[in-house]
């Protein structure tokens, strides 16, 4: 018993421990975005601020777009975030519960499909957005995106899916239902803690997205914050200060996400205890 209790105490030290220096990095980045004028980083880490100099935040918000492009990177993120959500959890459903010629085969499509890097398809997807007149348009990124997502989340959601018990769905047939309203009734609520852990992902791959984003959008005004961001580092990149204040913002709404969905994240399954003997 007492070996157990230490075996405990010191596997809680050593995470503690882990935990500290995975935050030095972040509160090095704070301290620094509150000095003024820092044109070069300090010789010595600073975790605790010296000084509360909050200039560097407004010239970042007030300059260049930046609260533009803030707002063109929630939109985006949001509707992505949305639409995968819907599309990757009606097709895992599909495979998870429905019969239908070439179930196997389109499923393994969507498998293969996940073996290819994204950049190798990106030429033939420009090309395709170019002839339906959809590039510099946010359309036309949420296509690329929410076709890039769909095969990776559902080949997630459907193992999730399969684990809910089939009896749960009785009720709903002797009820006079049909396959959407067992999944409005059964399938989602009970797959909350999968569905937030895709959305936290969603959110965070498609804010923090360049690429993509760079080759689809052309007018400047349309542009998405981690562009933005990229084009600050190369306008001022010995203006420390001014650097790591954009990218504090850049977190604040990663951070908010996982803050949101943080407790259906961590529960560990929606059916447990559902169906008795």
């Amino acid at each position: 018993m007492v070996k157990s209790k230490f075996g405990q105490i010191l596997i809680h030290l050593v995470l503690i421990i882990v935990v500290i220096f995975s935050l030095l990095p972040f509160l090095n980045m704070i301290s620094t975005s509150l000095i003024p004028n820092t044109y070069v980083l300090p010789s010595k880490p600073q975790i605790i601020p010296k000084q509360f100099y909050f200039g560097n935040y407004v010239n970042v918000w007030a300059g260049e777009n930046f609260s533009r492009y803030f707002a063109n990177s929630l939109f985006v993120t949001a509707a992505n975030t949305i639409l995968t959500l819907f599309i990757a959890s009606l097709s895992g459903y599909g495979f998870a519960r429905l019969k239908f010629p070439g179930k196997k085969i389109i499923f393994n499509i969507y498998i293969f499909s996940l073996m290819m890097p994204a950049v190798l398809a990106l030429v033939s997807q420009f090309t395709i957005l170019q002839r339906l007149h959809l590039v510099d348009t946010y359309t036309g990124l949420l296509l690329l995106y929410i076709s890039g997502g769909i095969a990776g989340n559902t080949f997630f959601l459907k193992g999730f899916f399969e684990t809910i018990p089939r009896e749960l769905e009785e009720s709903i047939i002797m009820d006079g239902g049909n396959k959407w309203t067992i999944y409005r009734k059964i399938i989602l609520p009970l797959s909350k803690p999968a569905l937030a852990t895709m959305a936290i992902g969603t959110f965070s791959a498609t804010w923090m997205e360049v690429f993509t984003a760079l080759t689809v959008l052309k007018t400047q005004s349309k542009r998405t914050l981690p562009i933005a961001v990229k084009l600050l580092q190369n306008g001022k990149a010995t203006q420390w200060g001014v650097v790591f204040a954009a990218a504090i913002i850049v977190l604040i709404p990663i951070i908010a996400i996982f803050i949101v969905f943080n407790k259906q994240f961590i529960k560990s399954g929606g059916s447990e205890g559902a169906v008795k003997g």
